[in-house]
């Protein structure tokens, strides 16, 4: 029984497809199927059940599954310790949503760096959905996202803190300052609204349809840097997380707005796929991003 069978076996049953394993490790989809049937002859069992093109694990398989992530983990506990002494030379690869990569990511990123310039980042930009679809592919390492709690079994989450999500305008805005506003006030005023995938998006519309309301924004883009931009040229109002617009703010360029009877909360959150084993390059991420002080919640 050879390592690099087992990895194969990992990706393919992770992935439920032998050609995405066969993708993934850059192999050939032949190889695959031989590097199984190996592991099944040698095993004397049945790993997998083939239907079509879709693949799935035997009850033998789920057992010898469990077996091969703890030998994987013990293996990579190895390495680590080896290396221990050695400076950080591997990847990482992130998914996060783009409020939070052009705000929050980049001071992360910019310390791991200065510790760690060997390593090599990779971050993919997407919906909390698509991101952690990804991440149960073994596509992703970690999941850095916005929306309401969520919780997966095949999940550890090492991050869950609240964001609080506000309607905002500039500062020259004649609501600005104001503290007897209403919902409907607010959202009969030109909006600039993120793309309905966006968490807190969907967030607002199921709250307004909850309430037989409905907000139409002249416009949807799924950059928070535009929108800022145009509201920092009273262009209208925007709803965004307090953390986006914390430096306009404090600079007394853009505010938030106080609207009776509406409070809006969503999480910051971090995970990873509990059968994917921590590297170190995982670990010091995790560090700075806050999420190493407590552990899994």
């Amino acid at each position: 029984m050879e390592f690099r069978e087992i990895t194969t076996f990992l990706q393919a049953a992770q992935l439920k497809s032998f050609s995405k394993a066969a993708k993934k490790l850059d192999y050939s989809q032949g190889a695959v199927t031989i590097q199984i049937k190996h592991l099944e002859s040698e095993l004397g069992v049945r790993l997998f059940d083939r239907i079509g093109k879709q693949v799935s694990l035997t009850y033998q398989g789920e057992l010898f599954y469990r077996y091969a992530v703890t030998l994987t983990h013990d293996l990579e506990k190895i390495k680590d310790a080896m290396a221990a002494t050695r400076e950080l030379t591997g990847t990482l690869t992130l998914g996060t949503i783009e409020s939070l990569c052009s705000s929050v990511i980049p001071p992360i990123l910019a310390k791991y760096h200065r510790l760690f310039p060997q390593v090599s980042v990779s971050i993919v930009i997407d919906s909390p959905r698509t991101l952690l679809e990804m991440m149960n592919e073994n596509a992703l390492d970690i999941v850095y996202f916005l929306d309401k709690r969520l919780y997966d079994r095949r999940w550890i989450k090492v991050l869950e803190e609240p964001e609080e999500i506000v309607f905002v305008a500039s500062s020259d805005h004649p609501f600005a300052g104001q503290k007897d506003l209403t919902l409907d006030q607010v959202i009969s005023q030109p909006f600039l609204l993120t793309e309905k995938a966006a968490s807190y998006r969907s967030i607002l519309d199921g709250y307004l349809a909850a309430h037989g309301k409905k907000i139409r924004p002249f416009l949807e883009i799924g950059n928070t840097d535009f929108i800022l931009q145009m509201l920092r040229e009273n262009e209208g109002l925007s709803l965004l997380p307090l953390f986006s617009i914390k430096k306009d703010v404090e600079a007394g360029v853009l505010t938030p707005l106080t609207v009776k009877d509406f409070h809006m909360q969503t999480w910051r959150q971090v995970v990873y796929h509990k059968d994917k084993w921590v590297t170190r390059e995982m670990s010091e991420f995790l560090k700075l991003a806050g999420a190493g002080q407590g552990g899994a919640v």
